[in-house]
């Protein structure tokens, strides 16, 4: 609901009036409504902290505008302006408190998401995966912990990881910015935070609505080999002065995916230290640059996906504190066949059963490969550039099949 006085905020008088100040100086003159609009609140609390910078003689009336104050800050209130932007040059909308926001995240905890076995044939479709993997996957989600995907190259790690996001149905609120000691961190990232499209624009706009929050979809965080152990902590702007939040704090509530885990800037155990407590007490620690520590939820499942054998990434201690654990294996001969069949069913490729146990027998017996579920994509992705390339339509023939596999796979070893 949105505050009808200051102290329902949850931030001090001096933090928002700050605030206004600083988006004063910088517009000139405006209207208690605009500036309303900018800082996201409502109309009582906006008029609380007019009346407050007026006190202070550090804004003053320019007239009227359709029945609201026109405004703008004096001289006085021109110097501390310019004053407190060298100081933390924020101007977005109104914070919310470390209190409320961890409130929030405990209210929309993925642990509390039902999920039932029609949701997980529903996230993964189209993938072609066996009962016992819909299972085990389904456990983990409901667990609302974290799940090591493994296995050999090319087993769909990543396409499964990313389809997990798709089990949730629900939406959440995420807060355009937290206060913490008067600091400002920005946490509402439009490429992390998508609004959801199924929702009506009453329900995304509802005016009694807190405006510093946003309703998203939960939110879908994607770290690989660019990950580093700085991009877990708070990422401190020193034009702007103020705060970023790090990747799992944009990920609460949602999902955080560790691609190609042991492929990064930083070094397995570098991370592994770091998330030791937040994975086994679901709460993180994070430290402003005075030195001030404080404590927020580590709501999110964290998928790590990796081709290297978690024994080797990690001891027992930090394993254990993954209890899911899913192993990707080559696909049986059937399997790969319905990927195969489902692969030319979405291109639109008349599918022959022939032509593809052929494909079969070519990738194992003369390229001495074994099956990889992203093999049927991958490998009509080159029969597709090639048709195009010579002004065709692509087939599925054994000479066609066999020149995609050639151009695909290194030549088999003598």
């Amino acid at each position: 609901m949105m505050p009808r006085q200051l102290r329902q905020t949850g931030i001090r008088k001096s933090v928002l009036a700050d605030l206004a100040l600083k988006i004063l100086y910088l517009q000139g003159e405006m209207s208690l409504v605009e500036l309303g609009d900018q800082i996201c609140l409502g109309a009582a609390v906006v008029d609380e902290i007019f009346r407050f910078l007026r006190k202070e003689q550090l804004c003053e009336v320019k007239g009227m505008s359709v029945g609201s104050h026109w405004v703008a800050a004096t001289r006085m209130g021109k110097e501390r302006g310019a004053e407190l932007l060298s100081l933390n040059q924020y101007v977005g909308p109104a914070p919310v408190s470390l209190v409320d926001y961890s409130a929030r995240v405990g209210m929309q905890s993925v642990k509390k998401c039902k999920v039932e076995p029609v949701d997980i044939v529903r996230a993964v479709h189209p993938l072609v995966l066996d009962q016992d993997i819909l299972l085990r996957l389904g456990s983990a989600v409901v667990s609302g912990t974290s799940i090591f995907l493994y296995g050999p190259a090319g087993t769909g790690k990543t396409s499964l990881a990313t389809r997990i996001l798709e089990i949730y149905k629900d939406n959440v609120w995420i807060p355009h910015a937290i206060e913490v000691d008067g600091q400002i961190i920005a946490l509402y990232d439009p490429i992390a935070h998508k609004t959801p499209s199924n929702t009506s624009v009453q329900e995304s706009m509802h005016e009694e609505s807190d405006k510093r929050w946003v309703l998203c979809r939960r939110p879908c965080i994607v770290a690989g080999g660019e990950l580093a152990l700085e991009m877990l902590d708070l990422q401190f702007n020193s034009v702007t002065r103020f705060y970023s939040a790090p990747l799992q704090m944009k990920a609460n509530n949602g999902l955080l995916l560790i691609d190609d885990f042991g492929r990064q800037r930083m070094r397995p155990e570098e991370l592994l230290n770091r998330w030791m407590t937040p994975l086994d007490r679901g709460i993180d620690f994070l430290t402003l640059s005075g030195g001030r520590k404080f404590e927020l939820p580590f709501d999110l499942f964290v998928v790590f996906a990796t081709n290297l054998e978690p024994s080797q990434l990690a001891d027992d201690a930090f394993l254990r504190r993954i209890p899911n654990k899913i192993r990707l294996s080559h696909a049986p001969r059937d399997q790969f066949l319905e990927i195969f069949r489902s692969e030319c069913q979405q291109r639109m490729l008349p599918y022959e059963p022939e032509a593809a146990s052929y494909l079969v027998d070519f990738i194992t017996g003369h390229m001495k490969q074994p099956l990889c579920q992203c093999h049927a994509r991958d490998l009509i992705n080159q029969i597709t550039w090639t048709a195009q390339y010579q002004g065709l339509e692509p087939q599925l023939t054994r000479e066609v099949l066999t020149e995609a596999c050639r151009a695909y796979f290194l030549s088999p070893q003598k």
